[in-house]
């Protein structure tokens, strides 16, 4: 299984990354591949690594946009792209293959409102796009400790501590391997359980110990280690780190509390296990 970084920037676009996006695939003849979010600006350098056509589902850990805008992107290529669209725009639903597209409660409704454009006083309103979503997405509500099959994979879905409804990710592939990715929460027992004895354990790190004092919405360098430490995982990965925020300190934070490898996420960087 191999995990690929498409956008690490914490909160929004960066100078030198999109926002959260992350690629985990199979190495089988045909590999199952799935996205895990796609924030602000990411679907441009994941066409770079990847065919928007050829992964099985995307999977959302929570409905900021810095974790899910992009998705309105990838719902035009679904619709538009020529191989779909007969230039009517009343017949997208000729799609063969939705997307799956596991997310939060009220995903749906978050992205149509995101995407839709009222014609407003438009002289051909009446040709305007019903943006209906389900035309090439299949909505899946995720829950605390939901298992689910992607191809190969098994997903499990760990309700964690962030201001909105949010989930860690467990991925474990046919051989007992585990990818975990925190998406954004604090310190937690359920990221605790998420992680254990994860593999790769992909988290975000956006605080910084002294500075950022608020509880409940992100990680600091030494939460992340702490978390790492306690779920005894074999490496540690940090992501979502703000252009604001030192990536040299904060994995200093990480390495005074977990002693195994530490890295920091960069675009394209990728990680088999």
């Amino acid at each position: 299984m191999k995990l690929t970084a498409i956008g690490t920037a914490g909160s929004f676009p960066g100078p030198d990354s999109a926002a959260s996006c992350y690629l985990v695939e199979t190495e089988e003849e045909r590999p199952t591949r799935i996205v895990l979010d796609l924030g602000s600006g990411a679907l441009s350098r994941l066409q770079r690594v990847v065919d928007p056509g050829s992964f099985a589902a995307v999977v959302l850990t929570h409905l900021h946009p810095d974790h899910c805008m992009d998705m309105t992107g990838l719902y035009v290529r679904h619709c538009y792209d020529p191989k779909f669209f007969n230039g009517n725009v009343s017949d997208t639903g000729s799609i063969r293959t939705r997307t799956s597209v596991f997310a939060p409660p009220g995903a749906e409704e978050r992205l149509t409102r995101a995407y839709h454009t009222d014609p407003g006083r438009s002289p051909v309103a009446g040709s305007s796009d019903p943006s209906d979503l389900t035309h090439a997405f299949e909505f899946v509500d995720l829950d605390h400790r939901s298992s689910f099959q992607i191809g190969s994979l098994t997903v499990e879905s760990f309700l964690v501590d962030h201001p909105v409804e949010a989930y860690a990710l467990r991925i474990t592939d046919d051989r007992g391997k585990v990818i975990t990715y925190s998406g954004d929460s604090d310190e937690c027992d359920n990221l605790i359980e998420a992680a254990r004895g994860a593999d790769v354990f992909l988290c975000e790190a956006a605080f910084q110990e002294d500075r950022d004092t608020a509880r409940g919405i992100h990680l600091t360098g030494k939460r992340a280690g702490r978390v790492a430490t306690n779920a005894e995982v074999k490496s540690l990965v940090l992501t979502h780190i703000p252009v604001w925020t030192d990536r040299c300190i904060v994995r200093g934070e990480a390495a005074g509390e977990f002693r195994g490898p530490i890295e920091l996420a960069k675009p394209e960087a990728s990680w088999t296990v």
